[in-house]
């Protein structure tokens, strides 16, 4: 699943007539460098949660076959319904099993197909150093296991691998995703993993400049 729904408040204007996750990122748009990752790990049915510009973004991607996906796009209210609730409202696209869940306002190099969780496990998140913009971070690793506390703090990557067992309990409507991660840390239900390669929150339009600033391969 790509999280596609945000308004991208903090990037107007460029957000007020396209879609956070269509705004191009060297040379091509944000979301279509996930799906062409996906692709790549061997996923071949991709949900879309769309809102704000929601029709813009389902011109543009189609039913994901130039991509080699099946998408499937999960409509939200013009207020979307943040990241728990959006999650929530996908799951009957989603399968019975785990799903890779990542934001679609985030640019990185990370390999899906090598994301795993454990049997135990009701989620499994990509942990990275602490940005400039997020100096305290989320939470701390401690031998594969997320935890609230600790040293060193690292950031939650928008990227990871979910059970629908994690929103058991969850009732339609808008709710963050931070409560389910703490009720599965204090079950000791929450692993994790660090990446250290390329990541960005492209949640600014300086962020954005300084990604397309730098230098890159061109893939």
């Amino acid at each position: 699943m790509v999280l596609a729904a945000g308004r991208g408040e903090r990037l107007r204007p460029l957000t007020d007539d396209t879609p956070k996750p269509l705004l191009a990122v060297r040379g091509k748009p944000l979301i279509v460098w996930h799906l062409e990752a996906l692709a790549r790990a061997g996923v071949r049915d991709a949900v879309i949660n769309v809102s704000w510009r929601g029709a813009q973004l389902r011109r543009a991607l189609g039913d994901g076959g130039q991509f080699g996906l099946r998408i499937h796009y999960s409509d939200e209210s013009a207020l979307a319904l943040e990241v728990g609730g959006g999650i929530f409202n996908a799951l009957p696209l989603l399968g019975a099993g785990p799903f890779l869940v990542v934001n679609g306002d985030t640019f990185t190099d990370i390999d899906f197909a090598r994301l795993r969780i454990g049997a135990d496990a009701l989620a499994h998140l990509v942990l990275v150093p602490n940005p400039d913009h997020h100096p305290q971070g989320d939470f701390a690793l401690r031998d594969g296991a997320v935890a609230a506390t600790g040293e060193p703090r690292l950031t939650y990557a928008g990227i990871g691998v979910f059970r629908p067992e994690l929103f058991a309990n969850c009732t339609p409507g808008r709710f963050p995703l931070l409560p389910l991660l703490q009720a599965a840390i204090a079950q000791r239900r929450l692993s994790g993993e660090r990446h250290d390669g390329a990541w960005t929150d492209v949640g600014t339009a300086a962020r954005l400049a300084a990604l397309n600033a730098l230098p890159h391969d061109g893939g």
